[in-house]
């Protein structure tokens, strides 16, 4: 098969594919004739092929897609009138806090936030499938140890989280949440509607094809909607 038809193959195969591809999961599309350096190469020249288009090739957590650039968001937000729920400004400074900090327990979140983290907030994260728990920390209680997910890094259009925006004061203290750039977060993981209640899980969103960048979608917190309650002082 030469170079042209190849790429038509994996072209078609992402195209039609309903989730990110892994090139071992494109290698089979060649029954494994094609090497995974030729695959790369490939991919880089459809790339190529593709600047300048409303679609875009681009490499996720989860593998290879394509995806609507930013600047199509609002002519592609016309055929769906329905928004999806917004994230109230605890439970976005708690993904943030788990994103920049991870693995962290409640307790570290707690500490760092400087009030009690209600137990819904970590459930509406883990049931969108932007947090999940890895473990255990080995002390009293073994208190179960939280981090992001790939759905996290594949909705911020992100390959890994080396990709995450930097924090503004890293010389800032660990426990001053002014070093956690949850505001960035909020701007990428957005969508347009109502803000959803900390108390209540908020309705699933619809699964994220096309991610917007940071300047597509204005920062949607609440600045008076943070469910928690101040932490006892520690004796």
């Amino acid at each position: 098969m030469n170079t042209t038809d190849a790429k038509r193959v994996l072209e078609t195969a992402l195209i039609c594919a309903s989730q990110p591809l892994t090139v071992r999961e494109m290698g089979a599309l060649f029954d494994e004739a094609v090497s995974a350096d030729t695959l790369k190469m490939l991919l880089a020249e459809l790339q190529k092929e593709w600047t300048g288009r409303g679609v875009e090739l681009v490499s996720v957590a989860s593998g290879w897609r394509f995806q609507s650039r930013p600047e199509m968001r609002p002519f592609l937000d016309r055929l769906h009138p329905e928004k999806p729920p917004k994230y109230s400004r605890a439970a976005m400074e708690t993904l943030a806090i788990i994103a920049y900090r991870q693995p962290v327990t409640r307790g570290d979140m707690e500490d760092i936030r400087g009030v009690t983290i209600n137990s819904l907030i970590l459930k509406q994260l883990e049931d969108r499938g932007w947090i999940e728990v890895i473990g255990h920390r080995e002390t009293v209680g073994r208190p179960a140890l939280f981090a992001t997910t790939r759905q996290f890094l594949d909705d911020l259009g992100l390959a890994s989280l080396n990709q995450l925006p930097p924090l503004e004061a890293s010389e800032v203290q660990e426990s001053a949440l002014g070093t956690l750039d949850f505001e960035s977060l909020s701007q990428r993981l957005q969508g347009e509607g109502e803000v959803a209640d900390a108390t209540e899980p908020a309705n699933e969103a619809p699964p994220v094809q096309a991610t917007p960048a940071d300047d597509a979608i204005p920062t949607l917190f609440d600045e008076s909607h943070d469910n928690g309650t101040p932490t006892p002082p520690q004796p």
